[in-house]
């Protein structure tokens, strides 16, 4: 698999794509990571990929051109996605999605804004993280990343530690963990997890995960019935 990353600050990505199951991934040639500086697309001596608003308003605007000119550069097959507070929310179903194409390409926008004609005319879809604003998309293009390439075959060791993460099998959170010593400063590991009794640790995990998705996530557990 290929990600391509489309953004102005290049050095964002070098340790955190080196990193843990991202930098594993890319070692073991399961995904290939190609960083572009969008400043590299620009055509003054000042290398000026933003600029003000039409209409006026605070702020400065990434120009089109960089953008359309690296995607053509790149020729990107798969999705190509502007990273946008404006966009639907990224899910584990979209992590899932992305992870079976033979290409990525994440578009990150920074300042006040993208000239609309990148999310229209070049962007397959907009994606956003939550209702928040971060200083720009390199923080969700590295979220996405991460997302994705653990599910690539090969990318984890156990295939079990991620078929019981949150969301994996259906809108539920996964239930907590513990681990040695099975007492620390008073507090004990519950007896269940230490009995060795397969079917009552289901039933025990299944429950907090119940009890936890509805306390903490109502709106999923709303949607067990969809």
């Amino acid at each position: 698999m290929r990600i391509n990353i489309l953004t102005l600050f290049p050095a964002f990505f070098r340790e955190p794509l080196a990193t843990s199951i991202p930098g594993r991934v890319a070692e073991a040639g399961l995904a290939r990571y190609r960083v572009v500086d969008l400043r590299d697309y620009t055509h003054d001596r000042h290398r000026t990929a933003d600029d003000i608003p039409y209409g006026g308003g605070a702020g400065m605007v990434l120009k089109p051109e960089p953008f359309f000119e690296a995607v053509d550069d790149l020729a990107p097959e798969g999705p190509i996605v502007l990273l946008s507070p404006r966009g639907r929310v990224f899910t584990h179903d979209d992590a899932v999605r992305f992870a079976v194409q033979p290409e990525l390409t994440l578009l990150c926008g920074h300042y006040k804004d993208v000239d609309q004609r990148v999310a229209e005319h070049l962007a397959t879809e907009e994606i956003s993280l939550g209702d928040f604003v971060l200083s720009g998309g390199e923080i969700p293009a590295l979220a996405i990343t991460d997302a994705v390439v653990r599910l690539l075959p090969g990318a984890m060791g156990d295939h079990d530690s991620a078929a019981s993460d949150s969301f994996y099998e259906g809108p539920l959170l996964s239930p907590p963990s513990w681990t040695r010593p099975a007492e620390y400063r008073d507090h004990r590991v519950p007896e269940v997890l230490r009995s060795g009794d397969h079917a009552r640790i289901e039933a025990f995990r299944r429950e907090w995960s119940e009890r936890l998705t509805r306390e903490r996530r109502p709106d999923l557990w709303a949607r067990r019935g969809e």
